[in-house]
């Protein structure tokens, strides 16, 4: 497939007017490699490196894991990123570092371009982060919710499962490794409702939404108390609200696993790359 038609498919399908994202503002040093287009919105084709897509890879960090399988591997192919930078709280204090500027050299050789967008998958839509997320721990959805970046990144949804304990037990097999719980509210889900935000989630905004909600269980991903997230615990305690954490990466992978669906039904070849949670994110 030509690379051009490629990248104004993905553009059109899910970048929407009033997105918006930042990550220029913490990568100034990878310019050089960058399109302009992303330079300046930050979303869509990160580097330009091939005119044909043979294969399509999915990934949710560009992980010197991932981009050393493809250089190793392939040629003329695309690899698409939830994240332009990779996160990872053992190697960087701050979570996110960003891509060796010699493994983008490697990849303009064996001519692998990379595309990401961040806000528009979290954006609500059958392949966006919270709605995989749910999907992957059968919750009904009930609605879309949490404003965010000019989209909507969160889903309300219902659950079989009566029990917060229960709940975990379901999302720590559907992730593969164990996962959080906060009890700072009743082991009862209320109405057997709740929250699903993937990655980032637990933050007072996005807690005051469930509160409005008269929810009182939270799904997400990075949940470990930090001088970030003190007041967050703090106050979810205060306000009795159950917390459960997956890590960034696992609670965001099923979306990049359902956009090879979407690759396929365009007649290309699409595989997810996986790679390691960072269990520190808990």
């Amino acid at each position: 497939m030509l690379a051009k038609d490629l990248y104004i498919k993905i553009d059109n399908d899910f970048i929407k007017p009033g997105l918006s994202d930042d990550w220029i503002d913490y990568m100034p040093e990878l310019k050089p490699y960058f399109c302009d287009n992303f330079i300046n919105t930050n979303m869509g084709l990160v580097c330009d490196y091939t005119e044909t897509v043979n294969n399509v890879f999915t990934a949710v960090f560009p992980s010197e894991d991932v981009l050393n399988k493809l250089i190793d591997n392939y040629k003329n192919a695309m690899l698409f990123v939830h994240h332009a930078s990779i996160w990872n709280l053992n190697k960087s204090p701050v979570g996110f570092y960003n891509m060796n500027p010699s493994l983008l050299e490697k990849l303009r050789e064996k001519y692998i371009s990379i595309y990401c967008i961040h806000s528009p998958l979290d954006n609500f839509s059958e392949y966006s982060t919270s709605k995989t997320l749910a999907d992957a721990l059968d919750i009904e959805m009930v609605k879309p919710f949490i404003d965010y970046r000019g989209g909507v990144c969160g889903i309300i949804g219902k659950t079989k499962y009566e029990t917060v304990n229960e709940l975990q037990l379901k999302y720590s097999e559907a992730v593969g490794h164990d996962t959080k719980l906060y009890q700072y509210g009743g082991k009862k889900i209320l109405d057997n409702k709740v929250a699903v935000c993937a990655g980032g989630g637990n933050d007072i905004f996005v807690i005051n939404e469930v509160i409005e909600n008269n929810i009182n269980t939270l799904i997400t991903g990075v949940t470990l108390k930090s001088d970030y997230s003190v007041a967050t615990h703090e106050f979810e305690q205060e306000k009795q609200i159950n917390v459960i954490g997956g890590t960034h990466y696992s609670s965001e992978k099923f979306a990049c696993i359902a956009m090879c669906k979407y690759f396929s039904k365009l007649g290309l070849s699409a595989e997810f790359i996986e790679d390691e949670p960072c269990l520190k994110d808990m």
